[in-house]
């Protein structure tokens, strides 16, 4: 290990506070849920208005250009985003730290790589439209054009979205990334769409806050690592090697997981035209939505499991990693599990042109059961400074996702999108659990996640067997569903045992640490 690299040695006997490490996890993952719980809800308004605007055409062109920005600007980011979540809680902030100088290190390259692309794309987009947005008209160019521009300052804020996770509370991750992200998308863009703006305008309008969210993160950032005020931004030989040892093989897993859904979308969009990309982006919404839980547990707690397992304490890493794979399965497979038999209902809410996205709703639906079911092992392999393992998962999964799909798409549309890209999560995840599960050498399920699983599929499945039976797979049978769960909950709430889980897991989120729990690099490294 090299002076660069070292944190905290492990602690004598393998010790880590498990207690301190528990009150951390549940407050971190209980911030990480709130905000993702309301960037999902307001994704799902987004994605309304967006449907609702410009109907299956224009939204298919709408998800395609958002798409264009989502993967051009994973590909750009060369996996620096991660690497900061891993190398700041492993330096020291201040301005005395060396933390600082790991910014430009991060920031340079991929700023660099994305004016590129940006210039490129900017200038190929006559050419590139008719096949990209192939029924957009007259707007397929600018909006094109648009896309590609906006590149730099989407890698810019993803860069400083994961320095601001390490350096800050999380309190303040959540109000830029869960909060102010996702409440101005749906209000600017449906201003644009009620003012009669075409796809220009309103694309303009979901990338506008990108460029807010930049100047925010720039502000938080700065002070806890001391830029301004005297901390050295001038990196050794070694920072580069060090950072970049890890961030590359991260750059293309990267780039795959931003854009696994958006490749699918492109992929329609080409193979089976605007209208099917259309339907396919309005499912995958759905489906994304449904895994902001995963997100806001795996940005909450990565910054620890990276000094975690940097200290070698695998079996502290290892509890944490399965009591927030608990959480994100009894908050997640409800959801799915009702989004896969109640499909048209939710459909319908998008328009009826929309319902023949049903099949495809189910398909995916179930395929991310196994992503939550087996947890942010992805997190478990890169904060463990895997990157090359995590690589050769999702690159398995891509080859999945996109064999099948040239295969699928056009004899079947949406549905065939959707059974390529599900085919692809779970040669992922299951490729990564076991990674994980050799890399860290301790279980990664217990007997209390397998009774979440059975719990939790066996009364929701109750619920909505009731629905259906009672009212179909509509709105109305949701309806029935929705309230059987209801009645179900607060039921569970009158016995002793779950009373006294919650009681616990309050206990930790309300729980008293010292300072250092939230205080980011600079504790985190003391003694360094």
């Amino acid at each position: 290990m090299t002076a660069v690299d070292t944190g905290r040695e492990p602690t004598p006997g393998g010790g880590a506070d498990s207690e301190a490490e528990a009150r951390r996890s549940a407050r971190s993952g209980a911030a990480g849920l709130i905000g993702a719980a309301t960037s999902g809800l307001f994704g799902f308004v987004l994605a309304v208005v967006i449907t609702r605007g410009y109907g299956t055409v224009g939204s298919g062109a709408f998800f395609a250009a958002i798409g264009v920005v989502t993967v051009a600007a994973a590909v750009c980011t060369l996996g620096a985003e991660t690497g900061l979540m891993w190398a700041l809680p492993r330096r020291r902030a201040g301005t005395r730290g060396d933390a600082a100088r790991v910014l430009p290190v991060a920031l340079i390259p991929p700023l660099v790589v994305a004016l590129v692309v940006a210039v490129v794309g900017v200038v190929s987009a006559g050419a590139l439209a008719p096949r990209l947005l192939g029924g957009s008209g007259a707007e397929g160019t600018p909006l094109l054009a648009l896309a590609f521009a906006a590149v730099p300052v989407v890698v810019g804020t993803t860069l400083l979205l994961g320095a601001l996770r390490c350096v800050r509370p999380i309190r303040a991750y959540v109000g830029v990334q869960f909060l102010l992200l996702p409440v101005a998308r749906p209000v600017l863009v449906g201003a644009a769409a009620l003012a009669g703006g075409g796809l220009v305008v309103g694309v303009g309008g979901w990338l506008v806050p990108a460029a807010i969210a930049l100047l925010v993160c720039l502000a938080l950032v700065a002070g806890p690592l001391g830029v301004g005020r005297g901390a050295t931004l001038r990196p050794q030989r070694a920072d580069w090697t060090w950072f970049w040892g890890f961030a590359l093989p991260r750059a293309a897993s990267a780039a795959i997981d931003a854009g696994s859904m958006w490749v699918g979308v492109l992929l329609t969009s080409v193979l089976a035209g605007q209208a099917d990309a259309g339907v396919f982006g309005a499912v995958g919404r759905y489906i994304l939505a449904g895994q902001l839980a995963m997100q806001g547990l795996r940005v909450a707690v990565s910054p620890q499991l990276s000094r975690l397992l940097g200290r070698g304490e695998r079996a502290a890493a290892a509890a944490v990693h399965r009591r927030l794979t608990t959480w994100a399965l009894v908050l997640s497979w409800p959801v799915y599990l009702l989004l896969a038999v109640f499909g048209p209902a939710f459909l319908q809410l998008f328009g009826p042109e929309f319902a023949a996205g049903a099949p495809a709703m189910t398909v995916l639906a179930l395929a991310m059961l196994i992503n939550t079911g087996v947890g942010n092992v992805q997190s478990l392999l890169l904060m463990g400074g895997r990157s090359g393992l995590h690589l050769s998962a999702a690159l398995g999964g891509l080859l999945v996702t996109v064999s099948l799909g040239l295969w699928l798409i056009p004899a079947h549309g949406a549905t065939g999108a959707a059974l390529a890209w599900a085919a692809g999560i779970a040669t992922e995840n299951l490729a990564a659990a076991g990674f994980a599960r050799a890399v860290v050498g301790r279980r990664l399920v217990d007997a209390g996640l397998l009774r979440a699983a059975v719990e939790t599929l066996a009364g929701v499945g109750a619920a909505a067997l009731v629905g259906v039976l009672a009212a179909g797979r509509g709105i109305p049978g949701l309806a029935v569903a929705l309230a059987v769960l209801v009645a179900g909950c607060v039921g569970m709430l009158t016995m002793p045992r779950v009373r006294r889980r919650l009681r616990a897991t309050m206990g930790q989120i309300r729980g008293r640490e010292g300072a250092s729990d939230d205080a980011g690099p600079a504790a985190a490294t003391k003694g360094r």
